[in-house]
């Protein structure tokens, strides 16, 4: 089995589309929900049209910096010129040259046999005419040259068939000239080789252009046709795909740009959130009847929802289903007792089935729901991807170290010793702990799978999305 060739000398970046990132940012802001950062990484990872890939050049072994060979006709990518070159003549050929094809005499003399390459059927002549050999050195560059020339010439066989042997006369009785399109002056090349030198001295350096910086979309990263790049940006993406750490950096980079926070649930897990976790102390705090009983509510119920804690705090009052008015027909005449038509039943029309009038959110629940979005907003309150809610909890304070004591330095004549400056201890970071079922993570795992949220949704379409004005709480 063949050793790969070595992969190029480029970083491979995979960069979120920004419109999707943006869509994402309100849609967290507008629902104050805590998405884990892994997880939006993988979603995004799943479908190319949701991110840029970006190649980078970097150092190769001998020092010098890999370049990047784009052709300027369709932007395509290449490591290597002479690929560049050979794809944009074979590609867009008719851009550059016409070929023409032109009577002239045939071989003379008698041939009973030919050779023809076993792989590619191409006739190449019989081995004892003059262009024999160029013929099969040009056959094995165009479309063998990764293969042994010995072991290609092995496979060319002799042909005693007289079709074949006319259909290489036949071809020998034409010559095929091309002509030069886009140049000042006219001129006619009367070989591929003299057409490759053409394109080379007069429409390289303005065809292909080297790089060292390229970002492709994502479809296109995935239809390269240098074999090299395309195994490069597989091989990075299925590495992100077990531990997409570098995309989910350039994610959080993204969304802290929209003024999103993270925290940590259960010191493993990053979320992204409107607002940090902010403990809030109802006992000693100057709140409202409401936001307590919601803090309150929340800390006494696990698993708890938003639907569970409405319904708790202000229940919807029971509807009592109103019966449809029954049609009375018209009062008969004095002395007379209406009949049915001949042939027919009078029908009985029984009553409509009652119909349940539509519950309307009443008024305690509009506060319920103004003062949980505020506790949301200002992080005193979690609500996670899978709806599950809980409490900011009170940090625990870092351990002071105590300075080590200082050698004692004698004090100078006059002076009067001082007492040494107390340390201040840092800030301390909060990190939240929430049970497994709540947060909807493992506390062991690093890389989440996939949420099934809106934020999937979210990628998908651009549908504006409407935001309402947070309530202030009472």
């Amino acid at each position: 089995m063949p050793t790969p060739a070595p992969l190029p000398a480029l970083n491979v970046t995979f960069v979120p589309e920004e419109k999707g990132v943006e869509m994402l940012a309100r849609q967290i802001k507008m629902t104050g929900r805590a998405y884990p950062l892994f997880s939006i990484a993988l979603l995004i990872l799943e479908k190319a049209e949701r991110y840029s890939v970006q190649l980078t050049s970097k150092k190769k072994a001998d020092g010098t910096p890999e370049q990047i060979f784009v052709c300027a006709l369709d932007d395509t990518a290449w490591t290597n010129e002479e690929e560049a070159v050979a794809y944009a003549l074979k590609t867009h050929f008719a851009t550059f040259y016409q070929a023409e094809r032109t009577a002239t005499e045939p071989p003379k003399g008698t041939y009973t046999f030919v050779a023809q390459c076993g792989m590619s059927g191409v006739i190449l002549g019989p081995p004892n005419y003059h262009d024999y050999q160029n013929q099969l050195l040009k056959l094995h560059a165009e479309k063998f040259s990764r293969m042994p020339f010995d072991m290609f010439k092995a496979r060319v066989k002799i042909v005693k068939d007289e079709a074949v042997v006319k259909q290489w006369i036949e071809e020998q009785s034409f010559k095929t000239e091309y002509q030069c399109l886009n140049v000042p002056e006219p001129l006619k090349l009367a070989s591929l080789e003299e057409v490759g030198q053409h394109f080379r001295a007069t429409h390289k350096d303005a065809i292909i252009k080297a790089v060292e910086t390229l970002t492709l979309a994502g479809p296109a990263s995935r239809a390269l046709k240098a074999a090299g790049l395309q195994r490069l940006i597989r091989e990075e993406w299925e590495r992100q795909r077990h531990f997409p750490l570098p995309i989910a950096t350039r994610l959080s980079q993204q969304f802290a740009h929209y003024g999103l926070q993270f925290f940590k649930v259960n010191k493993t897990v990053t979320h992204v959130s409107v607002a940090r976790p902010q403990f809030l102390d109802v006992e000693n705090s100057p709140v409202s009847e409401n936001i307590r009983r919601i803090v309150e509510f929340i800390n006494q119920n696990t698993k708890c929802t938003r639907k569970k804690l409405v319904e708790a705090l202000a229940p919807t009052p029971r509807m009592v289903p109103v019966a449809a008015p029954v049609a009375v027909p018209p009062a008969a005449p004095a002395g007379e007792t209406p009949a049915p038509t001949a042939g027919e039943t009078a029908p009985a029309q029984p009553a409509e089935p009652a119909k349940p009038a539509a519950p309307e959110v009443t008024a305690e629940q509009t506060a319920i729901i103004g003062d949980l979005h505020w506790l949301i907003h200002q992080g005193h309150v979690l609500e996670f991807a899978n709806g599950h809610m809980e409490t900011a909890k009170k940090p625990a304070p870092r351990p002071v170290k105590e300075p080590k004591p200082a050698a004692a330095k004698p004090a100078p004549a006059g002076t009067v010793p001082t007492e040494a400056a107390a340390e201040v201890p840092a800030e301390t970071e909060i990190e939240v702990t929430v049970p497994a079922e709540a947060s909807g993570e493992s506390a062991a795992e690093t890389a989440p799978a996939p949420v099934e949220t809106p934020a999937a949704a979210v990628l998908e379409a651009a549908a504006p999305v409407v935001e309402t004005a947070p309530a202030t709480p009472a």
